[in-house]
């Protein structure tokens, strides 16, 4: 087991995790949701403990917890009096080894989880409609599935299937320990190989992740909806993770706040606010994965405004980054923004915690960590304008090209 602490000695708490390296692209093909399934599952008992008692007892002494699921792992965490850490750690050693939910919680669960889906996607237009974006971008890999499951799928689980997934990926050398809070790595040491060593270790499957083919035709997606009131423009490229590319990455985060890190970046002002084109505008590149990532520019039109010439204006914001470049003011002031957010971020307890976490499970270390700030420093403007041109042209040369959507009210007769 890898394991991360982070001293903070402000208060005497401390946030305790695990990250387990296996997330919804690892399910086996037609067992979509597995993943988030089972995080549900593991609050449900063990041989120990009795359904719901874990985050009972959690309540009980003071903090609380909660896990998610993302779809390369899955992260459990509680934050507690660091007088109650030893209690914690031997309950999640427990349900790593342990988990035993009684039959009728099992189905129930199921049920939870079908609701879920049911509420958060089916009954809305534009879940399904974006689910449907990812899937068309994300060709033959996981990625394009979503976490939570499809609906035909989810209801056909077994559990000897969730037992044989349980079996499979849940085990301390499949696992990220990561502890933040009032407590020193010599402290914690002694603490973690009792509990968590005296597990064993289980031979682990090879995390095969298919390779996304090229194309040439672009997807435009249409969606009419009565629910649907106002138009809404999206287009989702394909682009490298950090882990698949650090320093491109680092020039697409530094990209996406000059086009998108508020009211007087690139896209908001020139749409928003001095042609009045749009009522909103979004840039979103998201760095953390262990294979793809992707970009999502997204606006919603201002009256009178077509979805078309919306997305033609967005077009030309870009292409004034690939002709013309970025200012070294620009590239500058964006640097200095995320450097800034991400020393805030690791000014609490929880937030250190999730940020290594996440880190370490898509594929990147703790010196991703500790020198990101510098790397991020030493993006230059030139690069900046290199990966606009390479993964948001609007004129092309992507390795596929992205996949736009129009979400608009339903017709009038």
């Amino acid at each position: 087991m890898e394991v991360v602490v982070i001293p903070n000695h402000r208060a005497p708490v401390v946030t305790h995790m695990i990250w387990y390296k296996v997330g919804a692209a690892d399910e086996p093909f037609g067992q979509s949701g597995m993943a988030h399934y089972f995080e549900h599952l593991m609050f449900k008992g063990t041989k120990k403990l009795q359904p719901g008692e874990f985050s009972t007892t959690v309540r009980k002494l003071g903090g609380n917890d909660n896990a998610f699921t993302s779809q390369d792992y899955t992260a459990y965490f509680e934050s507690i009096a660091v007088e109650h850490l030893e209690k914690v750690m031997k309950m999640e050693a427990d349900r790593m080894q342990n988990l035993n939910p009684p039959p009728d919680h099992y189905a129930s669960e199921k049920k939870v989880v079908l609701e879920e889906r049911r509420q958060r996607t089916e009954n809305d237009p534009r879940g399904l409609f974006y689910e449907q974006m990812r899937n068309a971008l994300f060709v033959n890999h996981p990625y394009g599935i979503p976490v939570i499951g499809w609906m035909n799928e989810i209801e056909k689980y077994e559990w000897e299937d969730v037992k044989t997934f349980y079996d499979t990926w849940y085990a301390p050398n499949n696992a990220i320990l990561v502890v933040s809070g009032d407590i020193t790595a010599e402290e914690l040491e002694p603490l973690a190989k009792r509990i968590y060593g005296s597990i064993p270790p289980k031979e682990l499957p090879e995390r095969i992740r298919p390779q996304i083919p090229p194309a040439n035709a672009k997807a435009v997606l249409t969606l009419r909806d009565s629910s649907i009131h106002q138009p809404a423009f999206t287009k989702i490229y394909l682009a490298p993770s950090e882990a698949q590319n650090p320093q491109h990455s680092h020039a697409l985060q530094v990209l996406n706040e000059i086009m998108d890190g508020g009211a007087t970046t690139r896209l908001y002002k020139s749409l928003v606010v001095d042609q009045k084109k749009a009522t909103s505008v979004s840039f979103d590149y998201t760095s953390n994965a262990l294979n793809y990532s992707s970009i999502s520019i997204g606006a919603t039109p201002a009256e009178g405004v077509s979805l078309d010439e919306l997305e033609s204006l967005i077009d030309v914001e870009i292409q004034k980054v690939i002709d013309e470049g970025v200012t070294q003011e620009e590239s500058d002031e964006a640097i200095k923004r995320l450097q800034d957010e991400a020393v805030f971020a690791r000014d609490s307890v929880a937030g250190p915690a999730m940020i290594f976490g996440r880190i370490l499970s898509t594929g990147g270390s703790i010196d991703d960590v500790e020198y990101w700030t510098e790397n991020i420093g030493l993006v230059s403007p030139t690069l900046v304008q290199e990966v606009a041109r390479i993964y948001v042209n609007p004129a092309g040369y992507w390795l596929r090209p992205p996949v736009t959507g129009h979400l608009l009210p339903e017709a009038t007769q």
